[in-house]
């Protein structure tokens, strides 16, 4: 439209003054002006719309985090700086606790620098495989087009970005500050089962070590929940009743949910797998993990959507598309980070 009235109000300028039929100009300038021209290959006239595309994996990470055990958590994301190759967050944006005085009398207030040693923290950075894609998909506005990819990678790296996050939650190993615990339960299938009172036994290790029973998250695992589910006059039940997307309930001080991929732990020893280790039915169990809520941070930084044009590749002649995602979810502080695990006959 634009291009039509230009070409409109400066034919009929160039008509006037130069003496010709002003209809024949303005159609000449109007054809003109619908050739194609070079144009960058990212621009919307290359007709990819990046932008777009990115902005609708963006929303599936949003989407994606709700009613997890990250919904809620503190986020740090405007403080992330870099490009698009390294992205990092400074450890001093995520904060040290002033001291706080109660009734005081003595004026000017004493400064407390809150300037610990920074250190610059590197975003992990997720990026998914290539998919192949149409001409009519790849160059789509249409969001049911545009749907099913954007689902799909998007859902991928929020999967992995909540797997990552519950497995640095999760304490490296057994101590006063992060209690490791071992259920207590009936022996099935050479394993103990969860019960309530090992959840108790939780919130006096956390007495124990003077961390105070408030905004607790404990994120169990499926066969915890199963476990609590299948004891008898349990109140889980009632409170798994009103699950939803994850959230079961609070109950004992903790605020309750659920996650299929916690972390793995050697039971003999109470050590924490290393991230993707592959775990041993004998020797290791599945973990469900506690932590201060108001004690974790999570930052994200930039996503950026990568593509390959069919006219480039003669071989297969497909369009390809991934997408790039740095994000970082951690402890903020060194104490108060638990687990359970299954005790193993």
């Amino acid at each position: 439209m634009m291009s039509l009235m230009f070409s409109a109000f400066c034919g009929g300028l160039f008509a006037a003054t130069a003496g010709l039929p002003a209809v024949p100009v303005i159609g000449g300038l109007a054809v003109a002006s619908m050739i194609p021209n070079a144009a960058p290959e990212n621009s919307m006239r290359a007709g990819v719309y990046t932008e777009v595309w990115t902005k609708e994996v963006v929303k599936q990470f949003q989407a994606g985090l709700t009613d997890t055990f990250l919904d809620g958590v503190l986020d740090y994301s405007q403080y992330v700086s870099g490009d698009s190759e390294s992205q990092v967050i400074h450890s001093s944006y995520f904060g040290v606790e002033p001291d706080v005085l109660i009734n005081n009398s003595t004026y000017p207030i004493a400064i407390q620098e809150l300037d610990g040693s920074d250190i610059p923290i590197s975003l992990d950075k997720y990026q998914t495989k290539a998919t192949p894609i149409t001409d009519d998909e790849l160059g789509a506005l249409s969001y049911d087009k545009m749907g099913l990819v954007k689902t799909v990678h998007g859902d991928a790296i929020t999967r992995n970005r909540l797997k990552k996050a519950i497995h640095a939650f999760g304490p490296a190993s057994h101590t006063t500050d992060h209690p490791v615990l071992l259920t207590t339960g009936p022996l099935v299938n050479g394993r103990r089962q969860l019960i309530w009172d090992d959840v108790i036994s939780l919130r006096q290790a956390y007495a124990d070590a003077g961390i105070e029973i408030d905004m607790l998250r404990l994120v169990l695992c499926p066969t915890h929940v199963n476990d609590l589910l299948r004891e008898e006059n349990s109140d889980f039940k009632k409170l798994y009743a009103n699950f939803q997307n994850g959230v079961v309930n609070s109950n004992l001080g903790f605020e309750i949910r659920q996650f299929n991929n916690n972390p793995y732990y050697t039971v003999s020893t109470k050590t924490k797998l290393s991230f993707g280790a592959i775990p041993s039915l004998t020797t290791d169990s599945q973990a469900s993990v506690c932590f201060p809520l108001r004690k974790v941070g999570k930052a994200s930084g930039i996503t950026k959507m990568y593509w390959s044009k069919a006219e480039n590749d003669p071989l297969t002649q497909r369009n390809l598309i991934n997408f790039r995602n740095y994000f970082l979810a951690i402890p903020l502080v060194t104490k108060g980070f638990a687990a359970i695990i299954s005790a193993k006959s």
